[in-house]
């Protein structure tokens, strides 16, 4: 009971850390100095780098969503359908939490590690030595550049997803693109593509926050480093998953016509 009660308390402690650290990040989010050559450096390495592991996922997950969709719904001769019930399953959660997963493991480990890797090796006290703020430095423009390409690699992974849907649908019944797009977006209104996306913006604040204070606590040395990368990772995705769950119940609350 010690040992539970120990590792409880150590992960409520962890939990108000982040807490901190992330409303620290946001009061630095519109607190100068803005540091936009670095946030444009880590949206290229964060986004555009990125690019090529989500649309080859996107690809094979509409490819993946059409047959067992087609599977199921050649049962009740409801192949019509497929195009449309993709879509949806798409842009209002696999492709966002499939997006926030992968960016988690890619971008979050490394967030994880070389900021570790900066903390054992001095590197930030020497910034916070010559009077750099470095947590304004190195965590907040991290955590603007995630929220900006989340969402971005969001529609990269929809649309992608949905040309994967296409490529395998249309392999079995010739259908032509017009009249895939059309019947995917048929039950798709504005609302669920800009609901869907803009969650993704908490996703990636999640992913960075996360990552970023466990880069700035590691210790040890390359052990330290490890476990930081292994951590953001690990909590990343959960973080990412657990507020998955209340973001889409908010969005139901406040858009109703979304879950119908």
């Amino acid at each position: 009971m010690e040992r539970v009660g120990t590792v409880a308390l150590g992960g409520l402690a962890l939990v108000g850390a982040l807490a901190t650290w992330g409303a620290r990040a946001l009061v630095g989010l519109v607190q100068p100095p803005y540091e936009w050559r670095e946030v444009l450096r880590h949206l290229y390495h964060f986004g555009y780098r990125s690019a090529p592991l989500i649309l080859a996922a996107g690809f094979a997950i509409g490819v993946v969503l059409s047959m067992h969709t087609r599977a199921s719904l050649e049962r009740f001769g409801a192949e019509a359908m497929i195009p449309a019930g993709l879509a949806i399953a798409l842009i209002r959660e696999t492709g966002p939490l499939t997006a926030g997963l992968l960016v988690a493991g890619r971008v979050g480990a490394g967030i994880g590690a070389e900021l570790g890797a900066m903390r054992v090796s001095e590197q930030i006290d020497a910034l916070e030595a010559t009077a750099v703020d470095a947590f304004q430095y190195l965590a907040v423009t991290r955590i603007v550049a995630l929220m900006v390409a989340m969402p971005l690699l969001t529609i990269m992974m929809d649309f992608s997803g949905i040309a994967g849907g296409f490529v395998a649908e249309t392999a079995v019944s010739g259908m032509s693109w017009q009249q895939y797009f059309e019947r995917s977006f048929a039950f798709i209104g504005y609302v669920d593509i800009i609901a869907a996306t803009l969650k993704t913006v908490v996703f990636g604040f999640l992913i960075a926050v996360v990552s970023s204070y466990l880069g700035f606590a590691a210790r040890r040395g390359t052990e330290g480093v490890g476990d930081a990368s292994t951590s953001s990772v690990v909590l990343g995705s959960l973080f990412i998953i657990l507020s998955d769950v209340i973001l889409v119940k908010l969005i139901f609350f406040f858009y109703p016509v979304v879950s119908g």
